[in-house]
């Protein structure tokens, strides 16, 4: 595992990478672990690899596998954009709650999340009307700012 102290705008950060595979980091930020994907290339020499798992065998053995999970990641953007407006997060933590599901009509301003972030709980509020079209988090993740919460249309 590599640690590293970063300083953003005065606010101090530990950082561990425990984990990576391809171009997604599994990191813990301050005791709080999210997934990060990397947008340029690392330096093999500085990569961090997990233990071989029965997955990466079945990956070179159906050459196919490789095109679904690419596909996978932009098929959760589109969706959101053609049905609606998307609720992101303001700020990174964790999600405690979500108060609301798929298919519920809510007004701007009614609290649809809750996330906890330097142990404070943030209600996160609405900013359009309209029906709850997807869910994309629940309790218990973790979340990066500007993650999509969910979408409304």
């Amino acid at each position: 595992m590599n640690k590293f102290q970063y300083k953003v705008q005065g606010v101090d950060y530990d950082v561990e990478i425990e984990e990576l595979e391809g171009n997604v980091a599994k990191v813990n930020v301050n005791g709080i672990k999210f997934e990060v994907e990397l947008k340029q290339p690392i330096n093999p020499a500085h990569a961090i690899r997990k233990k071989p798992e029965v997955q990466q065998p079945h990956q070179a053995q159906q050459p196919a596998a490789a095109k679904p999970a690419p596909a996978a990641a932009p098929a959760e953007q589109p969706a959101p954009a053609a049905t609606g407006s998307q609720v992101k997060s303001p700020l990174p933590g964790t999600i405690t709650s979500v108060n609301v599901q798929v298919g519920d009509k809510i007004k701007d301003g009614d609290t649809v999340v809750v996330l906890e972030a330097m142990k404070m709980q943030n209600n996160i509020e609405s900013e359009f009307s309209g029906t709850v079209t997807s869910i994309s988090v629940k309790p218990g993740d973790s979340v990066l700012e500007g993650a999509v919460l969910l979408t409304i249309a």
